[in-house]
């Protein structure tokens, strides 16, 4: 509805449900630079708030196995004080107890595991009957390349952000060198990604890393929030959106 940047900080604010004053001011503030309503902006905002909030109390009602979840990172105690804490918590809102080691690096393995396990499924398809001629061949390992290019960026880009300093920090080393792929004046790949080559990797590399960048933009505008208070977080994050061009 909106352009892409303003989208994916709108996404970043709300991935967890709640939408805090600091993120509305820079909200409003993005919205206002793009000469959009603020009225009308500010109604759309509270129903996708709403929207998402609905989404995760109806995941909440469903019943689980066991009291544990699958969410890598999250944490729902703290274990100094035994308060309970909110996702996407660097340190206990009680004691100030830092979140350190929990599941540390557990986050970026899963989501490379699911990347690994989409490229296995795609690298070796089953040719389709009645296919001989060379054209129709390749046609379609191209339709079959595109359809891999096309999963593994929704999995990137709707992998749930991780929830503590080490998983968010350990996520984005992992994840910039992937991010920074994407770049300019690819217009002769876009011409011939379906025939294989040097140029079809290209254009593989160059979708696979806009999706990368795009969860690492939600990533650091959700960091900013939950890490204003840890000057040395807040620097390595900013190290390495600076690393992305990300303001």
């Amino acid at each position: 509805m909106y352009n892409e940047q303003l989208e994916s900080l709108i996404n970043a604010a709300l991935v967890d449900g709640e939408l805090t004053e600091k993120e509305k001011q820079i909200l409003f503030k993005k919205a206002e630079a793009h000469g959009i309503d603020l009225d009308e902006f500010e109604m759309i905002l509270e129903g996708r708030l709403y929207e998402k909030k609905q989404s995760i109390n109806k995941k909440d009602e469903q019943p689980i196995a066991a009291p544990t979840s699958d969410k890598f990172g999250d944490v729902k105690k703290c274990p100094a004080c035994g308060a309970k804490v909110t996702s996407f918590s660097a340190r206990c809102g009680e004691c100030d107890h830092e979140f350190s080691n929990i599941q540390a690096n557990a986050s970026i393995q899963k989501l490379f595991s699911l990347l690994t396990e989409l490229e296995n499924k795609y690298s070796n398809p089953n040719e389709q009957v009645g296919i001989t001629s060379l054209f129709s061949k390749a046609l379609s390992k191209a339709s079959n390349i595109d359809e891999l290019i096309n999963r593994k960026c929704e999995l990137i880009k709707n992998f749930p952000i991780p929830n503590t300093k080490d998983d968010i920090l350990e996520f984005l080393s992992s994840a910039v060198p992937y991010a920074r792929k994407v770049k300019t004046g690819l217009g002769s790949i876009f011409a011939s990604k379906s025939w294989g080559g040097s140029d079809s990797n290209a254009y593989k590399d160059q979708e696979i890393g806009k999706a990368w960048r795009y969860k690492c933009e939600q990533i650091v505008m959700k960091a900013r929030f939950s890490l204003k208070e840890d000057k040395k977080g807040l620097e390595e994050i900013n190290a390495y959106a600076s690393e992305l061009g990300i303001n």
